[in-house]
Protein backbone atom coordinates (compact mmCIF):
# COMPACT_ATOMS: atom_id res chain seq x y z
CA UNK A 1 0.00 0.00 0.00
CA UNK A 2 0.92 3.42 -0.93
CA UNK A 3 0.24 6.35 1.86
CA UNK A 4 -0.44 10.07 0.66
CA UNK A 5 1.51 12.40 2.50
CA UNK A 6 0.78 15.87 2.08
CA UNK A 7 2.43 18.43 3.30
CA UNK A 8 0.77 21.60 4.86
CA UNK A 9 2.72 22.70 7.90
CA UNK A 10 4.64 25.93 7.16
CA UNK A 11 3.55 29.69 7.82
CA UNK A 12 2.69 30.22 4.65
CA UNK A 13 4.98 33.70 4.94
CA UNK A 14 5.09 34.83 1.32
CA UNK A 15 1.85 34.40 0.58
CA UNK A 16 0.57 35.81 3.69
CA UNK A 17 -2.01 33.62 4.31
CA UNK A 18 -2.40 29.83 4.60
CA UNK A 19 -1.84 27.92 0.83
CA UNK A 20 -3.98 25.33 1.91
CA UNK A 21 -7.53 27.19 2.36
CA UNK A 22 -6.35 29.07 -0.74
CA UNK A 23 -9.34 29.25 -3.43
CA UNK A 24 -9.36 27.17 -6.67
CA UNK A 25 -12.01 25.98 -9.14
CA UNK A 26 -14.62 26.28 -6.67
CA UNK A 27 -12.59 24.76 -3.56
CA UNK A 28 -9.28 24.83 -1.88
CA UNK A 29 -5.58 24.05 -2.54
CA UNK A 30 -5.96 21.16 -0.01
CA UNK A 31 -9.66 19.72 -1.17
CA UNK A 32 -8.24 19.34 -4.68
CA UNK A 33 -5.51 17.78 -4.02
CA UNK A 34 -7.29 15.04 -1.36
CA UNK A 35 -10.21 14.76 -4.15
CA UNK A 36 -7.34 13.98 -7.10
CA UNK A 37 -5.41 11.69 -4.63
CA UNK A 38 -8.71 9.80 -3.80
CA UNK A 39 -9.24 9.65 -7.64
CA UNK A 40 -6.27 8.15 -8.20
CA UNK A 41 -6.95 5.21 -5.97
CA UNK A 42 -4.97 6.21 -2.90
CA UNK A 43 -6.95 4.73 0.24
CA UNK A 44 -4.94 6.65 2.91
CA UNK A 45 -4.15 10.34 2.79
CA UNK A 46 -1.99 11.47 5.68
CA UNK A 47 -1.86 15.21 6.46
CA UNK A 48 0.47 16.95 8.14
CA UNK A 49 -0.01 20.08 9.82
CA UNK A 50 2.53 22.35 12.09
CA UNK A 51 1.70 26.51 12.04
CA UNK A 52 -1.34 26.98 13.50
CA UNK A 53 -1.99 23.54 13.58
CA UNK A 54 -5.42 23.43 15.87
CA UNK A 55 -7.09 26.06 13.26
CA UNK A 56 -6.24 24.35 10.12
CA UNK A 57 -7.56 20.96 12.04
CA UNK A 58 -10.58 22.77 12.05
CA UNK A 59 -10.60 23.80 8.65
CA UNK A 60 -9.90 20.75 7.18
CA UNK A 61 -11.68 18.33 9.09
CA UNK A 62 -14.34 17.90 6.26
CA UNK A 63 -11.76 15.68 4.35
CA UNK A 64 -11.32 11.93 4.28
CA UNK A 65 -7.51 12.52 5.68
CA UNK A 66 -5.61 12.10 8.86
CA UNK A 67 -3.78 14.37 10.30
CA UNK A 68 -0.48 14.56 12.40
CA UNK A 69 1.37 17.70 13.76
CA UNK A 70 5.03 18.78 13.03
CA UNK A 71 5.92 20.44 16.61
CA UNK A 72 9.29 21.03 14.61
CA UNK A 73 7.53 22.88 11.56
CA UNK A 74 10.23 26.10 11.82
CA UNK A 75 12.68 23.71 11.19
CA UNK A 76 11.92 22.92 7.64
CA UNK A 77 10.10 20.39 5.42
CA UNK A 78 12.39 17.68 6.02
CA UNK A 79 11.11 18.01 9.71
CA UNK A 80 7.63 17.15 8.67
CA UNK A 81 8.56 14.55 6.22
CA UNK A 82 9.73 12.55 9.13
CA UNK A 83 6.65 13.48 11.38
CA UNK A 84 4.54 11.32 8.68
CA UNK A 85 7.60 8.84 8.25
CA UNK A 86 7.57 7.80 12.00
CA UNK A 87 3.36 7.49 11.90
CA UNK A 88 4.05 5.39 8.82
CA UNK A 89 6.21 3.30 10.41
CA UNK A 90 4.01 1.67 13.05
CA UNK A 91 1.99 0.24 9.70
CA UNK A 92 3.27 -2.82 8.34
CA UNK A 93 1.55 -2.64 5.05
CA UNK A 94 3.03 0.52 4.04
CA UNK A 95 5.40 -0.09 1.20
CA UNK A 96 6.07 3.49 0.94
CA UNK A 97 5.04 7.19 0.41
CA UNK A 98 3.41 9.59 -2.00
CA UNK A 99 4.62 12.85 -1.09
CA UNK A 100 2.80 16.19 -2.30
CA UNK A 101 3.30 19.54 -1.51
CA UNK A 102 0.17 21.83 -0.69
CA UNK A 103 1.66 24.32 -3.13
CA UNK A 104 1.19 22.43 -5.68
CA UNK A 105 -2.86 22.40 -6.57
CA UNK A 106 -2.43 20.82 -10.01
CA UNK A 107 -2.24 17.29 -9.08
CA UNK A 108 -4.15 14.70 -12.07
CA UNK A 109 -4.78 11.58 -10.52
CA UNK A 110 -4.14 9.89 -14.00
CA UNK A 111 -0.45 10.53 -13.75
CA UNK A 112 -0.61 9.76 -9.85
CA UNK A 113 -2.05 6.28 -11.28
CA UNK A 114 0.81 5.90 -13.59
CA UNK A 115 2.70 6.55 -11.27
CA UNK A 116 1.38 4.36 -8.33
CA UNK A 117 1.70 1.54 -11.30
CA UNK A 118 5.11 2.31 -12.44
CA UNK A 119 6.41 2.01 -8.93
CA UNK A 120 4.60 -1.24 -8.43
CA UNK A 121 6.24 -2.80 -11.94
CA UNK A 122 9.53 -1.30 -10.93
CA UNK A 123 10.20 -1.30 -7.32
CA UNK A 124 12.74 1.74 -7.84
CA UNK A 125 13.76 3.69 -4.55
CA UNK A 126 11.87 6.87 -5.95
CA UNK A 127 9.45 7.70 -8.52
CA UNK A 128 9.25 11.03 -10.11
CA UNK A 129 7.40 12.63 -12.46
CA UNK A 130 9.43 15.37 -15.23
CA UNK A 131 7.88 17.82 -17.19
CA UNK A 132 10.51 19.08 -19.63
CA UNK A 133 13.45 17.99 -18.19
CA UNK A 134 12.53 19.23 -14.73
CA UNK A 135 11.59 17.20 -11.79
CA UNK A 136 8.13 17.76 -10.07
CA UNK A 137 5.74 16.99 -7.62
CA UNK A 138 4.39 14.39 -6.43
CA UNK A 139 7.16 12.09 -5.02
CA UNK A 140 7.02 8.59 -4.24
CA UNK A 141 9.65 7.32 -1.56
CA UNK A 142 9.79 3.30 -0.93
CA UNK A 143 9.54 2.26 2.67
CA UNK A 144 13.32 0.74 2.28
CA UNK A 145 14.16 4.89 2.38
CA UNK A 146 12.34 5.90 5.53
CA UNK A 147 15.39 5.40 7.54
CA UNK A 148 17.38 7.25 5.11
CA UNK A 149 15.10 10.21 5.40
CA UNK A 150 14.89 10.47 9.25
CA UNK A 151 18.71 10.47 9.28
CA UNK A 152 19.19 13.02 6.34
CA UNK A 153 20.53 16.17 7.05
CA UNK A 154 18.22 19.12 7.69
CA UNK A 155 19.62 21.54 6.01
CA UNK A 156 19.80 19.64 2.77
CA UNK A 157 16.50 18.02 3.12
CA UNK A 158 14.93 15.06 0.87
CA UNK A 159 17.56 16.28 -1.71
CA UNK A 160 20.37 14.48 0.26
CA UNK A 161 18.21 10.81 -0.23
CA UNK A 162 17.14 11.97 -3.54
CA UNK A 163 21.04 12.42 -4.96
CA UNK A 164 22.33 9.90 -3.24
CA UNK A 165 19.79 7.63 -5.63
CA UNK A 166 19.26 9.80 -8.99
CA UNK A 167 21.06 6.49 -10.47
CA UNK A 168 17.89 3.91 -9.03
CA UNK A 169 15.32 6.43 -9.69
CA UNK A 170 12.03 6.15 -12.47
CA UNK A 171 11.37 9.32 -14.16
CA UNK A 172 7.91 9.59 -15.96
CA UNK A 173 7.68 12.04 -18.46
CA UNK A 174 4.72 13.88 -18.81
CA UNK A 175 3.69 17.00 -20.71
CA UNK A 176 1.38 17.72 -17.44
CA UNK A 177 2.99 21.37 -16.03
CA UNK A 178 1.03 21.39 -13.16
CA UNK A 179 3.84 19.43 -11.45
CA UNK A 180 6.24 21.85 -11.51
CA UNK A 181 3.77 24.81 -10.46
CA UNK A 182 4.99 25.60 -7.15
CA UNK A 183 2.35 28.40 -6.16
CA UNK A 184 4.02 30.48 -2.91
CA UNK A 185 3.55 34.21 -3.42
CA UNK A 186 0.64 36.04 -4.30
CA UNK A 187 1.92 37.20 -7.58
CA UNK A 188 2.48 33.63 -8.82
CA UNK A 189 -1.10 33.00 -7.65
CA UNK A 190 -2.87 35.53 -9.75
CA UNK A 191 -0.67 34.30 -12.11
CA UNK A 192 -1.85 31.11 -12.53
CA UNK A 193 -4.81 30.35 -10.96
CA UNK A 194 -7.44 31.93 -13.42
CA UNK A 195 -10.21 33.79 -12.41
CA UNK A 196 -10.06 34.06 -8.46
Amino acid sequence: MIVAVVLSAGESSRMGRPKALLPIEGQTFIDKIVSALKDSGIERVVVVLGFNAAEMRRRIEHLPVEIVVNPDYKQGQLSSLQTAIRDLQATPDCDGMLVHLVDHPYIDARLVRVMLQRFAESRAPIVVPIHQGKRGHPVIFSRALFQELLNAPMDQGAKAVVNAHRAETFEIDTDDVGITLDIDTPELYRQHVKGE
